[in-house]
């Protein structure tokens, strides 16, 4: 049993990261309860923690109805036998795993986006993609390679390499080899900033970053200077650190995770102007435990500002990190209009 004091801190901010791992008991209504009920917090006199269901209904208290804490063990494992079966070379339609862990496919959808941040669907195509980059990096052939992962055929997975990989599948298992990308450094009011792109959008946007920093990333793919066609994503580029507000929408060629994915996309869907803690971005994909697993793919970011991880502060109203330095994450939040965060940090 984990202490009283944890426990009740996860019971106040309503931590589904608890949820499974004790049961809240309200004395004075007699009922037991998840830590993240969404009742009215009780006073903390009257409240008791238990291990699990059987030990409060031992102590004379029933389940709470709204939050049903008996089903959190049933979660857990609905859960964990769902990652196994997205997990396998042929991962089912919605309607058949939900009703192979026994729930109704809608709130089956709901339940698994809550507890991992993406939807069923999301994940196995990550899956399926981690697959394929292991095998291109052990299988002689690519051909082999995309049957190892589970692909039904080259077509499947050439289709989902176009907007996962960004590059080639040879190019993904030769580190980058026969990938062409071409690059810039651009003056900005910021300092220098790197520009680089494939044909498919820009995958690395950066400051005080030459051409020697991208080999390190694609050590074997071929680095080429920027051309005419790249010069409006160039300005666009500038675009979005010197006047926010006016930030064109240009395409991107960056993958991770699946976690990963769904903070980047949490971060692009912060508004010019406002700001979020690493908390809230944990919260809004669904795993607000995750706090440092945020932070880490919010420093995993390779196209700053056009993802605003800057956007992201601590939730004492610092800024925390930024790959950049905290100057130049404080002029970025200064001119997209949030003085106060910028000015209260910096002093």
């Amino acid at each position: 049993m984990i202490d009283a004091d944890t426990a009740w801190a996860a019971v106040m901010r309503r931590d589904r990261s608890f949820d499974g791992r004790f049961v809240t008991g309200v004395l004075t209504t007699g009922i037991y309860c998840r830590p993240s009920c969404a009742a009215r917090h009780p006073a903390r006199s009257n409240v008791r923690f238990f291990d699990d269901g059987a030990a409060a209904r031992e102590h004379g208290l029933r389940a709470c109805k709204r939050c049903l804490p008996d089903d959190a063990g049933r979660d857990e494992v609905a859960l964990a036998k769902a990652l196994e079966i997205l997990r396998a070379e042929e991962p089912p339609a919605l309607e058949l795993l939900a009703a192979s862990v026994g729930y109704a496919p809608h709130h089956f959808h709901r339940l698994f986006k809550r507890a991992t941040g993406v939807t069923p669907a999301a994940f196995a195509r990550a899956e399926r993609a981690r697959r394929a980059a292991l095998a291109l990096e052990s299988e002689a052939r690519v051909t082999d390679a995309i049957y190892e992962a589970g692909y039904s055929g080259p077509s499947r997975f050439y289709e989902d390499s176009k907007a996962r990989l960004g590059m080639t599948p040879s190019a993904w298992k030769n580190g980058g080899a026969g990938a062409s990308i071409r690059w810039s450094v651009v003056s900005t009011s910021l300092g220098p900033m790197l520009v680089a792109a494939t044909q498919k959008g820009i995958c690395r946007l950066s400051f005080d970053e030459d051409e020697a920093a991208l080999r390190q990333r694609f050590p074997r793919a071929q680095l080429l200077p920027a051309d005419d066609a790249m010069q409006a994503w160039i300005e666009g580029a500038v675009q979005a650190v010197e006047n926010p507000s006016r930030m064109p929408d240009l395409p991107l060629d960056v993958a991770g995770t699946a976690f990963q994915e769904a903070i980047w996309q949490e971060l692009r869907r912060i508004p010019v102007g406002e700001t979020r803690t690493y908390a809230d971005i944990a919260a809004s994909v669904g795993k607000p435990g995750a706090v440092r697993a945020a932070g880490s793919a919010n420093g995993a970011n390779n196209v700053a500002v056009l993802i605003p991880c800057h956007r992201v502060i601590r939730s004492d109203g610092s800024l925390g990190g930024y790959a950049y330095g905290l100057e130049r994450k404080a002029r970025l939040l200064e001119r997209e209009g949030n003085e106060s965060v910028a000015q209260q940090t910096l002093l």
